[in-house]
This record gives C-alpha cells, sequence and structure tokens, in this order.
C-alpha cells in the first residue's frame, strides 16, 4: 500500500462492489459535500490492465463524478490485489460502514466462501461474523429479485426476506405482495408460511405416509388465499427432516461415483463451478480428463428450494483453482497462437552447389501443465507404500542405509526413531529380553555387547528404517531420491488401491495406463457394475501387462 496520492477520476472504472442499492438522499447529502469540500478521504483501488479499478469507496467516487467530473482528481490508495482479495475488501468495507444491505452483503459473502473453498468457519472468521450470521445471511441469496428490491429499499424488514428465502421465488413473490399490501409483522407471515409454504408437490420424499396424515391439509390459505397453492404440509418439523433425509439418500447414492458430493444450499452455488474442457469456463481437455480424479471433483446435490433434490454432477469445488487452470489454457492457446520466429534468408552470394532455401516457420503445439489434487485416501496409501518401499530398500543396501543415517544424525532427524521398537529388538536379538526405558545406557551397552556381528549390523540398519515409519513426507521423498527407488520394482495395480478410488477416478485411471484403450467398447459395460465387480474385472484383463504400470497418484517427484 503506497501513500494516499491524486488520480483523475476518467482513469478508474467501476468495480465488483456488491452493493447495488444507494439511498437517494444519502447520496445527495455526500454529492452537495463533495461539491463544496471535495473528496477528502481517499477511495482504494487496484492495477487493473492498463488502467486502474475501485475496490472501496464507490459512493465518494460514484458523487465525484457526478458533481465534479472525469477530470477531478479524487485522493486514492493503490494496492495490487486479486478478485478474490477485492470482493473480500469491497466487502467489509461496505459490512463495516453499515451501509449495505443484508442480500447485498449475502452475495458478497459467497464470493468470499468461494474464495475459502467452501469452508464456512474460514469464511465467517474473515469477515468477522459467527457462522450463524454467516448461514443466515448465505440463504437470502435465494431470495427472489423482487424481494431483494424490496429489502435494499427498506420495504421490508431483514426477517421477513429470511422467511421468504426459505421458499420457492414464485411462492416469494406472491407473498411479497400480501405483506405489502396487507403490511404484515414478521410474526405474522411465520405464522402463516410455517403452515401452508410446504407444497406437497414440491415434497422430492417418498409421499406415501403422507396421503392420510392430518397434516396433509388442502384448506390452510387463510391469509394468502390462492397466492401460495394448495397441498401443502402443516408439520415443517416432519417435512424437513424428510427432506433431509431424502437429500443425504441421495448424496450417498454418488459416493462410489465422485471423489466429492456434496449437499449444495443457498450461497453454496457460489463455490462450485461445472467442469468444461471447451468454451468460456474450459480449462482444456488433457486438465478436463485428469480433473475427473482429482479430490475436489464430483456431484452436488441441491438444497436450493427451487432446485430441490436435483443433482448436478461433473462439478468442481475448487472455485479458485478452476480459475487458475483457465487462465493457464488461455495462456496456452495465446502462446500457440502466437506467430513463430521466422528463419530469414542470408543475403549475398549463394554457395556453389548449394539451392536457397525458403524461410520456414516452425509452430509449437503448447499446453498447459496439468494440475490434480489427489484424495486424502490415496494420499495416505501412497505415502504409506512409500515408506515400506523406502525400508525394503534400506535393508538391501548397507552402504547407502549408512549414508542415510549419518545425515538423519547431522539434520536432527533421529527423533522420528521408535526407540520403543528398536529396545524391544534388542532385547531379543541379544538373548536378555530386557527393557531399557528408564535404566540408562549401561544396561543397554551390556545387551548390544553380546550381539553377534550379523545383529549388530541388522541394529544398525533398524535405526535408520525404523524411522521411515514417522519421518516427514517431504524428507522421505529426499531419501526415495537419493536411493533412486523404482517404483516399478515394487509396486502393481492391485484391489487395495483401486478400492480407495471412486468410479471416476477409475476410469482416470484405466485411461491413464491404458486399460479402458485394451477393453475398448467393454469399458463402458465394467464400468455400469457394482465397484466390487469392477475390480475383479479390471484386475484380470486378459493380454494386459499389469507389471511395471506405476499411475501418476502413485508417483513422487525424482
Amino acid at each position: 500500500m503506497t501513500h494516499p496520492s491524486l488520480m483523475s477520476l476518467g482513469r478508474i472504472s467501476m468495480g465488483r462492489n456488491p452493493r447495488t442499492y444507494f439511498d437517494p438522499a444519502e447520496m445527495a447529502e455526500l454529492e452537495a459535500s463533495v461539491a463544496s469540500q471535495g473528496v477528502i478521504q481517499p477511495i482504494l483501488i487496484r492495477p487493473f490492465g492498463d488502467a486502474y479499478q475501485l475496490v472501496a469507496g464507490e459512493r465518494r467516487y460514484r458523487a465525484a463524478k457526478k458533481v465534479k467530473g472525469d477530470d477531478y482528481e479524487i485522493p486514492v490508495l493503490v494496492k495490487d490485489m486479486t478478485d478474490a482479495e477485492a470482493d473480500e475488501v469491497s466487502l467489509i468495507e461496505n459490512v463495516q460502514r453499515a451501509q449495505m444491505s443484508p442480500t447485498e452483503e449475502a452475495v458478497a459473502a459467497a464470493r468470499v466462501l468461494g474464495s475459502c473453498a467452501g469452508d464456512h468457519d474460514e469464511a465467517a472468521k474473515r469477515l468477522g461474523w459467527s457462522r450463524a450470521t454467516l448461514v443466515k445471511r448465505l440463504a437470502l441469496t435465494n431470495c427472489s429479485e423482487a424481494v431483494r428490491t424490496a429489502l435494499n429499499e427498506r420495504k421490508i424488514q431483514l426477517g421477513h426476506a429470511e422467511l421468504l428465502a426459505a421458499a420457492e421465488k414464485a411462492v416469494q413473490d406472491k407473498a411479497l405482495s400480501a405483506i405489502l399490501e396487507h403490511n404484515l409483522t414478521v410474526g405474522a407471515v411465520k405464522q402463516q408460511l410455517q403452515s401452508i409454504s410446504k407444497s406437497m408437490a414440491a415434497a422430492i420424499f417418498d409421499k406415501t405416509d403422507c396421503a392420510g396424515c392430518r397434516h396433509n391439509s388442502d384448506n390452510q390459505q387463510a391469509l394468502f388465499g390462492e397466492a401460495v397453492g394448495t397441498g401443502s404440509c402443516t408439520n415443517g418439523a416432519c417435512y424437513t427432516e424428510k427432506t433431509e433425509a431424502e437429500l443425504v439418500k441421495r448424496k450417498e447414492s454418488l459416493a462410489d461415483e465422485f471423489p466429492e458430493v456434496r449437499i449444495v444450499r443457498p450461497g453454496d452455488q457460489y463455490t462450485i463451478i461445472k467442469l468444461v474442457a471447451e468454451g468460456a469456463t474450459g480449462v482444456g481437455e488433457e486438465q478436463a480428463n485428469a480433473c475427473r480424479a482429482c479430490k475436489n471433483y464430483g456431484a452436488a446435490v441441491s438444497a436450493i428450494p427451487d432446485a430441490m433434490g436435483k443433482m448436478y454432477k461433473n462439478q468442481c469445488f475448487d472455485t479458485a483453482c478452476n480459475s487458475k487452470m483457465l487462465a493457464k489454457r488461455i495462456s496456452a492457446e495465446k502462446a500457440a497462437a502466437a506467430p513463430a520466429k521466422e528463419t530469414q534468408p542470408t543475403t549475398g552470394a549463394k554457395p556453389s552447389g548449394t539451392t536457397a532455401k525458403a524461410a520456414t516457420t516452425t509452430t509449437t503445439k503448447t499446453t498447459a501443465p496439468v494440475t490434480v489434487q489427489d484424495s486424502t485416501r490415496v494420499k495416505e496409501y501412497r505415502v504409506k507404500q512409500w515408506r515400506t518401499f523406502t525400508k525394503k530398500e534400506l535393508m538391501q543396501n548397507p552402504e547407502k542405509n549408512l549414508l542415510v543415517m549419518l545425515s538423519m544424525a547431522a539434520t536432527g532427524e533421529f527423533r522420528h526413531v521408535n526407540s520403543g521398537k528398536l529396545a524391544e529388538g534388542l532385547g531379543k536379538l541379544s538373548g536378555t529380553n530386557a527393557t531399557f526405558t528408564g535404566t540408562g545406557l549401561t544396561k543397554a551397552i551390556d545387551a548390544a555387547g553380546k550381539l553377534t556381528e550379523d545383529y549388530r549390523k541388522m541394529m544398525t540398519m533398524g535405526i535408520t528404517t525404523s524411522a521411515m515409519d514417522a519421518i516427514e513426507e517431504r524428507r522421505l521423498i529426499e531419501i526415495m531420491q537419493f536411493l533412486e527407488l523404482d517404483l516399478k520394482a515394487h509396486w502393481q495395480l492391485n484391489a487395495e488401491f483401486l478400492d480407495l478410488l471412486t468410479k471416476s477416478e477409475i476410469e482416470v485411471l484405466c485411461e491413464e495406463i491404458g486399460l479402458k484403450a485394451k477393453l475398448g467398447k467393454q469399458f463402458s459395460k465394467i464400468l455400469g457394475q457394482k465397484k466390487d465387480d469392477i475390480i475383479k474385472a479390471l484386475l484380470k484383463v486378459d493380454g494386459f501387462e499389469y507389471k511395471g504400470l506405476v499411475p501418476r497418484s502413485m508417483q513422487y517427484a525424482k
């Protein structure tokens, strides 16, 4: 951040302010102040292309532009910010000044939630809100445009909007008309909505038990008449419980198919984006294929009133990563489309016996690097296997084992050695069966003196391998790199590994190692079976060479 400076309004474009409504009376007062005294408090802007974009201070910006014009030099603070950072600063600035309506806060808060990868606690922390406040604000993103406008213009109260947000938008607009016409209180609206807003036609659960229920009524329309509709459940608690149970059921039905499945509620729709390869939001075919094995790839089950129970597949739950991959794809395409350097013919006399060649242009295809975030299940399995393979390699190579031991001692990594296991081994191999905890060194030295030469070598090598069970992953990889550990010699595709994967991850894996191509049309039939049957079928494909195939998700950086 720099000290305040002056900049003409014409160089600053409108930003991503979540506010959409500005009180006319308040703006008139501000304009009068700016006309007589100018703008005193700096606005916040960020570099944006060849110009600057407004981040905070839109009321001052608007007032100055109206009464002073584009040539007016307004005090500014300039700061480099990403879109997500700008959204967050703009929201917080407005919230602290108490100038935003709750529905405007809701949209902005949803953006912040998206930048936090859907982590509600982190988003609430950044906003300085409680989690309960965040949830209430996010619910307002389901308000219809008419309800938002009414709240922005203070024609209804926040309580009205919170109640209406739980209903479908068509119901909201009809109920809003009744509220404004009869000047209904929040309490009156709550009482009526509790009795009639649960539409049986919109219910996503099995309604067999509802047919004879005393709470299933067509006669609870005393207040709104035909505004809300017929066939409603008057037992809101039961209706909500059954709806939640059905949402969970639909979520669980997708669990074997996708790495991530979420129930998406109002506001959460800003934290996901459909994964596509082409088009304006496409990340490229190679990246899109790889993303299907990412922990943030999956499906969403809607808990939003207007789309209750609908299931949306092929979704990305990391909008920030998706934006980066989109930017990489665009950058790669621009690089590929850029004119290549031409080789100019040499001027002057042509050497004898040669033929002049025309300048040629060489175009190299450029693709964005593929990025994938493996699931926690795969990461844990992978590291566990790495530890096992590394221990085997160390036990088979005494010289490298000694070098690793010395380096670990020099860098403080011996803290990872399991002294309990070593003590147990020393007791057994020495024939003393002694324990050494809290006894000092003398007893252990005596036991070590009883070891044969082979046992001493075994114990020495065991010191290093013992540390492999707890050493940090980054240090483990360094040791694997030193050993030049060949995973092909240790690992082969197996049922335990495949069982960790969802169907989408299995498909990506099979495509990567060539198993999908080997099976051809038969592959889709296999993938349509139960997971256990899929695994069995994939591990016994005639004529397919499994040995030496190590997928990307099992490899380490060499």
